[in-house]
């Protein structure tokens, strides 16, 4: 039962690298464009959707890039803490199992 359960959040640790990974290089492309555009907004604006929209607004010809760069984030950071979840599991199924 533990070598399923190990097998599983390892799995799942393994997918979730994946999609982390995927939605890093789209950041990081749709970053590159932004960069080369010139589009300039600050860090902690990508939490806020009302700095965002103001934002999009300041640059209209580039606000797909500008809402496909702030989601990619916002998946990205959220499979981190997924990420941590399962690490967590993973450690907590080593440490209690009795084998």
């Amino acid at each position: 039962m533990n070598i399923l359960l190990i097998t599983i959040v390892f799995a799942a640790i393994f997918c979730v690298l994946v999609l982390n990974f995927y939605f890093r290089v789209r950041v990081l492309k749709a970053y590159k464009y932004l960069i080369q555009n010139r589009v300039d907004f600050n860090a902690t604006d990508i939490f806020s959707n009302e700095k965002v929209k103001a934002a999009a607004d300041r640059y209209p010809q580039h606000a797909d890039y500008i809402y496909i760069f702030i989601n990619n984030i916002r998946r990205s950071v959220q499979l981190a803490s997924v990420l941590i979840i399962l690490i967590t599991a993973f450690v907590a199924i080593l440490m209690f199992s009795n084998s």
